[in-house]
């Protein structure tokens, strides 16, 4: 396994590398890669979204049967996938898209703490440094040899060295992007949670997950995420508009009662 990942490595390695040699920048290349992985996982992706969009239009029906079914879990599961049957909704469409790009998260992690890029920047965000280790150095932190920083160490020295925050330049790029990536998280939530309640918590919990995540990922991983998610956040506009247009789902079983009397 570990030669297999290791080969894989050396392959992004080499992908980034190729792009890099035609765009000129190192965070260029990292954006060009993930327009190339979002028009890879596209039908994926789109088939997700729609998806979504019709599972929430049937949350009235669902509500319905939750009620009528309350003492029967068994019933209550049986009819909720044969609605889904129905309307051609796949609940575990969410899943895939994640699961086929944490592999290349985790390639783009490994490449840019193993590979020297000789401290590349994008607009000012440092590719190699996450939020954690630039605040550090604007702090004046010195690491110990083979350990990491980590968020206790960071609020530490903000206690020791306020004075240090004044270095905004130093990891504020980096901050500003982690904000960003916060900001499209729960936006892209709330876009998705729209008309249905049980997922409003979501909207808080998300966001605050996610930014706790990248508070140590390289600041090549976060802009890889950030620009991957303002890209789904037009996609799903465009799926949201779309499936607005379309007719209801069928829900012909809204009242059974009246298929028998006919």
């Amino acid at each position: 396994m570990k030669v297999l990942w290791e080969a894989a490595s050396n392959a992004m390695y080499g992908l980034l590398s190729t792009i890099h040699n035609f765009v000129g920048s190192w965070g260029l290349a990292v954006i060009v890669l993930t327009l190339l992985v979002r028009l890879l996982l596209h039908p994926l992706n789109h088939k997700q979204l729609v998806s979504m969009q019709k599972m929430q239009k049937l949350q009235p029906r669902i509500k319905m049967l939750q009620e009528k079914y309350k003492d029967d879990k068994e019933g209550l599961s049986r009819e909720t996938m044969a609605l889904y049957k129905e309307n051609k909704v796949n609940p575990a469409a969410g899943c895939l898209p994640l699961l086929v790009q944490l592999p290349i998260l985790i390639l783009l992690f490994r490449v840019l703490m193993n590979s020297d890029f000789g401290g590349a920047s994008f607009l000012g965000i440092t590719l190699e440094g996450s939020v954690l280790t630039t605040m550090a150095d604007a702090l004046g932190v010195v690491a110990v040899e083979g350990t990491n920083i980590g968020f206790m160490t960071v609020v530490k020295a903000i206690m020791a060295n306020p004075a240090g925050l004044a270095s905004f330049g130093l990891y504020g790029p980096n901050l500003l992007l982690l904000g960003l990536i916060i900001f499209v998280t729960w936006y892209q939530q709330r876009m998705s949670s729209t008309g249905n309640p049980q997922m409003a918590m979501m909207n808080w919990f998300m966001p605050i997950f996610m930014g706790f995540i990248c508070l140590s990922l390289p600041g090549g991983v976060m802009l890889y995420w950030g620009a991957s998610s303002f890209i789904g956040v037009g996609q799903q506009w465009w799926v949201l508009h779309k499936t607005s247009q379309e007719g209801k789902p069928t829900l012909y079983k809204d009242n059974p009662m009246k298929s028998k009397e006919d």
